[in-house]
């Protein structure tokens, strides 16, 4: 049940009521304020103070000020008046209940249009706000349209400027070509005269020394010779025949010497070749070379493919079996792969006594030096 406030103090004018309510720890935010033109109500739990006005009083207008356990209310009359008491005596329940309801329902009204009014004004600033974007986006547009136009007559008439430019230049160069065709006709025209003038001249010179005698017709002749405008050069083909070459470079830029050997080791390889080696279909020019492949399985070697490698020396010592670096070095891929009855054949190959191999052999081991390429050492079990 809440406690009613009965404490309570007020003075007024004829203009104002003051109300001091003394409620112990009221503060703002547990306080709950009420006011309508006849009623007030208070509730601070568990603390009710409610008022049925003497008179109606301006409610929007009227002040509360909460702190120091006091509420102090400042209520403006609506007309200037005396009142005999703050609170009306002698009424029952039943019109305070309908004071009450009355009351809210003019709070329930009013806090209605004042949530229409701020809707209404918040559509208004809505509106005005759009309009003044679009108003704003309006003079945005029309300045830029402003400027594309502007720039478009520039453009127009900076193009309409290099137009006649273009078209005096032609007209300069034209003016040009026909002064200087003037000029050569010119040129040739003179060039026709003095050569008709020389020609009458030496015509009429050999009609007046026709007379003299045979040395003077001789030293004539010989002026005329000089004088003459050579024929012009027949029309004809000249022929160059170059000397036939393997290689595409120029005679002056090759090496003859190292040419040379290269055919003859190129020829060698195509003699010893055996054109039914299916391997060799699928080839190019240049992997047919012994010492291609060669190089090739040595590669291989120094990446640890010795199946690859020992392939590449197969199909060069097919092509070539005269070189004997290509049974070593097969030989030394047979030994990596455990392979040594293979090793020991390929390093006992009869080769072994030809210029620039060293072999040594015994009972317990065989021993082969490769001055180039690879260097091979076997143990015979």
């Amino acid at each position: 049940m809440p406690l009613q406030v009965s404490d309570y103090s007020w003075q007024q004018t004829k203009t104002a009521v003051f109300l001091s309510l003394p409620l112990k720890g009221v503060c703002v935010r547990d306080t709950d304020v009420f006011c309508t033109e006849n009623y007030l109500k208070v509730n601070f739990p568990p603390f009710l103070f409610e008022a049925f006005l003497y008179a109606p009083i301006d409610d929007e207008s009227s002040k509360a000020k909460i702190g120091n356990d006091t509420i102090v209310f400042t209520l403006y009359k609506k007309e200037a008046a005396m009142w005999e008491t703050l609170s009306v005596t002698g009424v029952d329940k039943e019109t305070m209940q309908r004071i009450r309801e009355k009351s809210i329902l003019q709070a329930q009204e009013r806090a209605k249009e004042a949530t229409e009014a701020k809707a209404a004004a918040k559509r208004e600033d809505q509106k005005y706000a759009l309009s003044v974007m679009m108003k704003i986006e309006e003079e945005e547009r029309k300045k830029i349209e402003d400027m594309k136009e502007n720039e478009r007559i520039k453009a127009t008439k900076e193009l309409e400027a290099w137009k006649e430019y273009q078209r005096k230049a032609e007209e300069h160069k034209k003016i040009q070509r026909e002064e200087k065709l003037c000029q050569k006709e010119k040129q040739i025209k003179e060039e026709r005269k003095k050569l008709k003038y020389k020609s009458l001249t030496r015509n009429s010179a050999s009609r007046n020394l026709a007379p003299k005698g045979r040395n003077s017709e001789n030293i004539f002749t010989e002026k005329l010779k000089e004088d003459s405008i050579p024929a012009p050069r027949s029309v004809g083909s000249i022929k160059i025949n170059f000397t036939p070459r393997v290689f595409p470079t120029a005679l002056r830029e090759s090496q003859v010497a190292e040419e040379e050997e290269w055919l003859h080791k190129q020829a060698e390889a195509r003699r010893a070749m055996n054109t039914d080696i299916a391997e060799l279909c699928d080839l190019k020019e240049e992997e047919k070379n012994p010492e291609w492949l060669k190089d090739k399985g040595n590669k291989l070697f120094a990446t640890e493919n010795y199946l690859a490698a020992i392939n590449a020396y197969n199909l060069a010592i097919r092509l070539n079996n005269k070189m004997p670096l290509l049974y070593l070095n097969r030989a030394a891929c047979h030994l990596k792969l455990k392979n040594l009855h293979k090793a020991i054949e390929d390093s006992s190959k009869e080769f072994c006594s030809l210029e620039g191999i060293e072999c040594q052999a015994s009972e317990p081991k065989l021993s082969c030096h490769i001055p180039s390429d690879l260097h091979v050492y076997i143990q015979v079990a």
